[in-house]
């Protein structure tokens, strides 16, 4: 575990420190298009987060290959450099969009060839656990079209969910945290080396997450734009395959009695890692509405417009910090609540619990819809939102002042000239870009904590 947990802040420490200048080379190479109609940051933000995320991986993967217990994972698989070698793919790809905004189908192409380079140098599902049947096994054509199609419907999943300021790095760190937990009771637990790997590019992956997620929580200062996006999916979905596709729960039958319990004693999280869609299942969600949604109206499934999850929880009336905490919240009920299930199956407590915290997840995301009428002894208690006073008293100000604004001009109207000096007219700066962190020469504006959220 000290291994992992140094590989995992030397993961973090490097994509954290490499942030920085990568920010200040994207805005020197012009990576920070025009504000889109989908986008809802207000400022040309530089993207090409993806390239410090690629070194951290690297960074990690060549601390792992040094450390002594670590090491027998890069000796007795070929797993590490097939995930080197598809991310380096994907994140070459990632970087060209970012700077000229490549086709979707090219980008399609793109991953379809990187999971098939992962493929041929062995990273590939092999075998998949069936309930009430035990392990079925795969060929080789069978088994690559079932990792291409999950490597590609994974990363497209977290590029579509990557919309808010810190949501897709958050919600993919989340995930690989429930991996990690997974993985690593299977190999230290059961004695199961085929999970070292997977183990290995979790711990990896919340690495490369957290050392980015400083620099792109609202307000972000940098994007990972799909050079990170499409990055963290893959790997992503290179640790679920291999902790299934390798892993042959008849390795754990002494444990369990017998091939066939222990594919059902697994199963709560085999199906998860399968399909690491399940384990994101927020991003998955929003993935098949968007396709639907964007076919239902007769355009491409790959057209971006504004009607993402994301979005939806803004126009319910929820800020942006409070939509990404709630989009937090639901993904790791479903990945730890998962986790948990496979460890402690039989215990009803953990479905209560479950269902309780899918309760306040509810009530937590209809919030804005409801305003109570607070009593007044409890107005100091509840936000500024709820307190019905100050509320109706600004709206008075508002309104009386409006009044007085009116009758002044009338009145200076029907006098014909001005009694005093008449004030300028103010521009209109609607359409005027002011200085961001991202654009300006100068020290960043300060923007108050109201504004902010």
């Amino acid at each position: 575990m000290r291994e992992y947990l140094l590989t995992l802040c030397i993961t973090a420490a490097v994509t954290y420190l490499l942030t920085g200048p990568v920010r200040k080379f994207a805005i020197v190479a012009g990576a920070m298009p025009e504000i889109r109609a989908r986008d809802v940051h207000r400022e040309p933000t530089p993207r090409l987060g993806g390239i410090a995320m690629f070194f951290g991986l690297c960074a990690g993967l060549l601390v792992a290959d040094h450390l002594p217990n670590l090491n027998a994972v890069f000796e007795n698989s070929n797993e590490p450099r097939a995930l080197l070698s598809g991310a380096a793919l994907i994140w070459l790809i990632g970087v060209l969009d970012d700077k000229f905004e490549i086709d979707a189908l090219i980008k399609l192409g793109g991953q379809m060839i990187a999971a098939g380079v992962m493929v041929m140098q062995g990273l590939t599902i092999l075998w998949i656990p069936v309930p009430g049947v035990g392990t079925v096994s795969l060929t080789s054509g069978q088994g690559t079209l079932l990792t291409v199609a999950l490597v590609v419907i994974t990363i497209n999943a977290v590029n579509f969910v990557d919309g808010l300021d810190g949501l897709a790095a958050g919600m993919v760190c989340i995930a690989s945290a429930a991996s990690f937990m997974y993985a690593y009771r299977i190999w230290y637990g059961y004695g199961i080396e085929a999970a070292a790997p997977a183990t290995l590019f979790a711990a990896i992956l919340m690495g490369m997450c957290l050392g980015f997620l400083p620099h792109n929580m609202h307000p972000a200062r940098i994007f990972m734009g799909d050079s990170g996006s499409m990055l963290i999916g893959l790997i992503l979905a290179a640790g679920a395959i291999s902790v299934t596709g390798q892993v042959d729960p008849a390795a754990m039958k002494l444990n369990f009695g017998g091939t066939r319990d222990a594919t059902h004693a697994m199963l709560p999280v085999f199906i998860p890692l399968l399909m690491p869609l399940t384990i994101i299942a927020i991003p998955f969600a929003d993935l098949v509405l968007a396709i639907v949604r964007r076919t239902w109206n007769g355009k491409s499934p790959f057209a971006a417009d504004r009607g993402h999850l994301h979005h939806r929880l803004l126009e319910i009336g929820h800020s942006h910090s409070r939509a990404v905490l709630i989009m937090y919240f639901w993904s790791a009920l479903i990945a730890f609540g998962t986790v948990a299930y496979s460890v402690h199956s039989t215990s009803v407590w953990i479905l209560l619990l479950i269902v309780a915290l899918s309760a306040l997840g509810l009530v937590l995301l209809l919030l804005p819809r409801f305003r109570p009428r607070t009593p007044r002894w409890a107005e100091a208690f509840v936000p500024p939102r709820y307190r019905r006073r100050r509320a109706e008293t600004a709206e008075t100000a508002e309104s009386v002042e409006t009044a007085e604004t009116a009758e002044t001009q009338t009145a200076h109207e029907g006098a014909g000239t001005p009694a005093g000096p008449v004030p300028a007219a103010v521009p209109d700066l609607s359409g005027v870009r002011r200085p961001h962190g991202s654009t300006a020469v100068s020290e960043r504006p300060r923007v108050r904590s109201h504004e902010r959220d």
